[in-house]
C-alpha cells in the first residue's frame, strides 16, 4: 500500500518483526513509550514466543513509513493465533505479565496522517486472509490516535475502557527482617528460581525470566527479597522507568504486597469474514461466539 511519500507495509516472522522494532527506537522514544513497549521488552516476547508452540503466535508488523528510509513513522506489533476456525490478532505480548498501574502497550504513531494509515493496514492485512479473523486490542492508552481511527473504519467495533491494577510496594513496612533490595544482576539470577517456583505457566516463567535479566543488565531492575530464618518469604521484582518505579512480579507470605487502582486502559475489538468461500465462512462466522475485549494481566 502506497500513497505520496509514505507506503505501509506487513512483516511476518520473528527476524524480520525484531528489525522493525529496532528500527522503531528512535520513533518510541519521541514518544515517550513505556518500558513495556521498548526493544528489550518486544525483542524477549518475541525470543519466548518462538519457543512456545501452544499457543501458536504468527508476529505480525505493520508499518508506515518513507518509501526509502528504514525508521517508521507507524507501528502495530501483533501476534496471530492461527489455532481454530478463524484467526485471532492480538498485540505482542497480549496476557504476559506487565507492570500494572498504567496501560502497557502502544500502537506508534507519529502524527494523525500515520495513525490514519496504520489503522487502514492494520485492517487491510487482516482482510487479506482466507479465514475469519478478529482484532483484539487491549492495554492502550485513553485517547490512542490509532485506535479512534480504527473506529472511523470500523464503526460496528466495540470499544471498552477497563481500569488496570497497579501493585503496591509496602515490604518495608512488614515487622520483621530489614528488606534488602539491589539492583545487581547477580542478585537477580540467586533469587529468581525461589520466585518463579510456584509459576505454573511455563510461557509466564520464560518471559519474566528473561525479560528480568535483560532489563538487569540494562539496570532497569531491582529485586527486593524479605527473608526469615534463611528461607525467602517476600520477594518483588520492579522496573525502572527513568524516574518510575514500576513494581512488576512478586509473591508475598508476610504481607507488604497489595493491589491498587490505576489509570484507565481503552480496548478495541471487531472482527470479519476473509475474502475468499464467502458462502461458507459467513455460516462459520455466525457460529463463533462473541468474546469481549481481553484486559492484560498484571502481576498481582
Amino acid at each position: 500500500m502506497t500513497d505520496g511519500d509514505r507506503g505501509t507495509r506487513v512483516v511476518l516472522g520473528r527476524a524480520r518483526v525484531a528489525g522493525e522494532v529496532r528500527a522503531a527506537v528512535p520513533l518510541g522514544r519521541a514518544l515517550a513509550v513505556p518500558v513495556t513497549a521498548g526493544a528489550p521488552w518486544l525483542t524477549t516476547v518475541l525470543s519466548v514466543q518462538s519457543v512456545h508452540r501452544r499457543p501458536r503466535l504468527v508476529p505480525v508488523a505493520v508499518v508506515v513509513g518513507p518509501h526509502r528510509s528504514g525508521r517508521p513513522d507507524a507501528l502495530a506489533l501483533l501476534a496471530l493465533a492461527t489455532a481454530g476456525p478463524a484467526v485471532t490478532a492480538t498485540l505482542l505480548g497480549d496476557g504476559l505479565p506487565v507492570p500494572g498501574g498504567r496501560p502497557p502497550a502502544r500502537l506508534l504513531a507519529r502524527d494523525e496522517d500515520a495513525a490514519e494509515r496504520l489503522a487502514a493496514g492494520v485492517l487491510g492485512a487482516l482482510t487479506a486472509l482466507r479465514r475469519p479473523w478478529r482484532l483484539r486490542l487491549a492495554g492502550l492508552p485513553m485517547g490512542d490516535p490509532t485506535v479512534r481511527a480504527l473506529g472511523r473504519l470500523r464503526p460496528d467495533a466495540r470499544m471498552a475502557t477497563a481500569r488496570t491494577t497497579r501493585l503496591v510496594d509496602a515490604l518495608d513496612d512488614v515487622p520483621g527482617a530489614p528488606v534488602v533490595r539491589s539492583r545487581d544482576a547477580r542478585d537477580l539470577d540467586r533469587v529468581l528460581p525461589a520466585l518463579l517456583a510456584g509459576e505454573r505457566s511455563a510461557r509466564v516463567r520464560d518471559h519474566v525470566r528473561a525479560a528480568a535479566r535483560l532489563h538487569a543488565a540494562l539496570g532497569r531492575v531491582e529485586v527486593a527479597t524479605l527473608s526469615e530464618g534463611g528461607r525467602l518469604c517476600a520477594g518483588l521484582l520492579t522496573l525502572l522507568d527513568g524516574e518510575d518505579r514500576l513494581p512488576w512480579w512478586g509473591w508475598s507470605r508476610v504481607g507488604g504486597l497489595d493491589g491498587a487502582a490505576g489509570a484507565p486502559s481503552v480496548g478495541f475489538a471487531v472482527g470479519g469474514r476473509g475474502r475468499v468461500l464467502r458462502g461458507v465462512l459467513d455460516r462459520t462466522a455466525g457460529r463463533l461466539p462473541a468474546r469481549p475485549v481481553s484486559r492484560r494481566r498484571g502481576s498481582g
